[in-house]
């Protein structure tokens, strides 16, 4: 189920959660709020897409860039896009990325990277977020989450919080609070 209908999509082996949608990211859907509606939107590590279509559903006017390390992900996002007609949604690959700066990251991030590339990835992206502008993050709490806040809390420019949690997973705010 996606923005509140149900989809037929198309998942994949070897892309995450590539027999639908995971809980994880179906908690990161349910739990955080309605995204801006217009300015740039990130999905980061968006496998098949689920956020990202659901946040191109939810904010027509918004552009959704929808980004993962796996080509296999990027094509079946676009692909997903296309299924359910949102014109809204950029699928890339990292290295593809034009210099934007986002009104909001959503992500189901790669834990099981490790902590020294996890950290890495946000550090990357987080300070691509607008001053004052949020990323949600959903985390198991057995793989770490409260750690990830504290570690993301220490981070210059940025302030975390737990916005809440449900069922195995806590949903993270990242504030970005200045340049």
């Amino acid at each position: 189920m996606l923005a509140g209908h149900e989809r037929s999509l198309l998942t994949a082996p070897r892309v995450f959660s590539g027999d639908g949608l995971d809980v994880g990211t179906s908690v990161l859907l349910d739990e955080t709020p309605e995204p801006p509606q217009t300015g740039d939107l990130l999905d980061l590590g968006t496998g098949w897409g689920p956020v990202a279509l659901s946040l191109a559903l939810r904010a027509p006017e918004a552009r959704v860039w929808a980004v993962d390390v796996n080509p296999r992900a990027v094509d079946l996002v676009r692909r997903n896009a296309e299924r359910v007609s949102v014109a809204n949604v950029t699928a890339a690959l990292p290295d593809e990325m034009p210099d934007v700066r986002f009104q909001g990251i959503w992500s189901n991030p790669p834990i099981r990277i490790g902590k020294q590339q996890l950290h890495a990835l946000l550090l990357e992206w987080l300070p691509r977020l607008e001053v004052g502008a949020a990323a949600w993050l959903v985390v198991q709490k057995h793989l770490g989450s409260d750690s990830l806040l504290r570690w993301l809390d220490e981070q210059d420019g940025l302030a975390a919080e737990r916005w809440t949690s449900k069922k195995t997973f806590r949903i993270l705010r990242v504030e970005r609070v200045e340049d």
